[in-house]
């Protein structure tokens, strides 16, 4: 059943703003980066999004499909980020069936809560690997059909006119602001928080003379979210939604509409920057995870392995 717009992708953007492109996305069944597609879907594009889990990825590919009469969503399951020909077969049969890759979303992503103690090397090593190396793989894979896209879309760069073929050769990294400030329990993902944004703004000072643009997008507390089910303990969420700013939690719309203003005419000159989309969150005081029965520094004082929380490896 298709979803709402509304739910999805706000009234500014009009319709076919992305027609005939094709956006590429790793974590492309999970909730956030299947709302960015989404929009894109809705607006024009066509797309593909891989991930491990076979049926989820179907299953989100079909969902994404209905956003828009006759859109073409290959979901294609069975891929590993951190295996580089696993990632490029997918980008060839991308290109094979669609045509080309003009737009990347680099999503997929690995987290759990556990303190430096409870967090062994290869627990270190898988987020990592999910997180830097796919990031990478995912790069490698798709860069040929970035910097191709881009050639064909590129701005004059005296009358500023933007390509009537629309625009191409961009690449996202979504990652998060744990890292900015640091949280406890989250080391694993603030060093690889840390490392994918800085492979982004390589690309952009590396590829930008080749009319490719790489930004972030830094999502804050997501509602209904499995990343915000994890980092927040339930006995912690009433409280913790009053200490944010604008006094709510965002949207995956919000995430979604980032996205289209960093893929359409109105990101041409944007790269090599860090769009944070979190209410002013990470400018408040360290808390997420250290929060409620996880208090700071109580609960690390104790040294007990941290309990009770979605999603958390049973052995790390």
């Amino acid at each position: 059943m298709p979803l709402a717009k509304s739910d999805y992708l706000s009234d500014t953007w009009k319709d076919g703003l992305f027609t005939n492109k094709v956006v590429f996305c790793t974590g492309g069944a999970g909730t956030i980066c299947s709302a960015q597609v989404r929009a894109l879907v809705h607006l024009g594009a066509n797309a593909c999004i891989v991930g491990r889990n076979v049926e989820k990825t179907e299953k989100a590919a079909q969902d994404i499909a209905t956003a828009r009469p006759g859109a073409k969503v290959i979901g294609i399951g069975a891929v590993d980020v951190r295996q580089f020909e696993s990632l490029k077969d997918a980008v060839d049969r991308c290109v094979k069936e669609l045509g080309g890759i003009d737009f990347v979303i680099a999503g997929a992503a690995g987290n759990f809560l556990a303190s430096i103690n409870q967090l062994s090397v290869n627990a270190f090593k898988s987020v990592m690997d999910i997180d830097v190396l796919g990031s990478y793989n995912t790069l490698k894979a798709t860069l040929p059909y970035l910097v191709e896209s881009a050639n064909k879309h590129k701005v004059d760069s005296k009358s500023l006119k933007p390509s009537p073929l629309g625009t191409g050769g961009r690449i996202i990294f979504v990652s998060a602001t744990i890292h900015y400030r640091t949280m406890p329990f989250q080391t694993h993902v603030s060093v690889a928080k840390a490392g994918v944004d800085a492979l982004s703004h390589s690309v952009a000072i590396e590829f930008g003379p080749l009319g490719v643009t790489s930004n972030i997008i830094a999502p804050g507390p997501i509602e209904s979210t499995e990343g915000l089910d994890r980092l927040i303990p339930a006995d912690a969420m009433e409280t913790y939604i009053k200490t944010q700013p604008l006094g709510r939690f965002g949207s995956v719309r919000d995430i979604a509409d980032a996205t289209v203003y960093l893929f359409s005419d109105t990101g041409s000159y944007v790269s090599g920057q860090t769009l944070v989309v979190d209410g002013a969150s990470w400018r408040m005081s360290a808390g997420g995870a250290a929060s409620g029965a996880l208090s700071y520094p109580d609960f690390l004082l104790t040294g007990d392995a941290v309990p009770n929380v979605k999603g958390q490896k049973s052995r790390l």
